[in-house]
C-alpha cells in the first residue's frame, strides 16, 4: 500500500512540475525568475536577446546566444521548468502563411490565424 501512495505522490509532483514550465519566447522577466537558476540579471540577459534577435529556436540557440549560458547551464534549466517552445510553432505557422500567399490562382491555399 505505501509503495502505491508513493508512486501517485510522485507521478502528481512530475505532472506538476510538467505544468509548470516556463517558455522562454513568452515568458515575461518575474516567470523567468521563477525558475530556479534564473536571477535578475540572466532574465534581462535572455529578455534582451529576445528582443533584438527574436525567439529561440531550441535549447541550443538559447545557450549560444545568451552570454554565460552553455549547454550544461540550458540542460539544468529545463530540468527545472524551461521550455523552448513556440518558436518552432511559430516558424511552422509563418511557413503556412508563406505558402498560401504564394499558391497559384488554381491552387487552394488554407490561411491560418492565431490570436496572441
Amino acid at each position: 500500500m505505501f509503495r502505491k501512495l508513493l508512486a501517485v505522490a510522485l507521478l502528481l509532483a512530475a505532472f506538476g512540475h510538467a505544468l509548470a514550465a516556463v517558455d522562454v519566447n513568452t515568458a515575461n522577466e518575474d516567470a523567468l525568475r521563477g525558475i530556479k537558476g534564473i536571477g535578475p540579471a540572466r532574465s534581462k540577459a535572455i529578455l534582451g536577446e529576445r528582443s533584438a534577435h527574436g525567439p529561440f529556436k531550441d535549447a541550443a540557440d538559447l545557450g549560444k546566444r545568451v552570454k554565460g549560458m552553455g549547454g550544461h547551464t540550458v540542460e539544468r534549466l529545463q530540468a527545472e521548468g524551461l521550455s523552448v517552445g513556440p518558436a518552432n510553432a511559430q516558424a511552422a505557422r509563418n511557413a503556412q502563411t508563406a505558402q498560401a500567399k504564394t499558391a497559384s490562382p488554381g491552387q487552394s491555399a488554407t490561411t491560418v490565424t492565431v490570436k496572441k
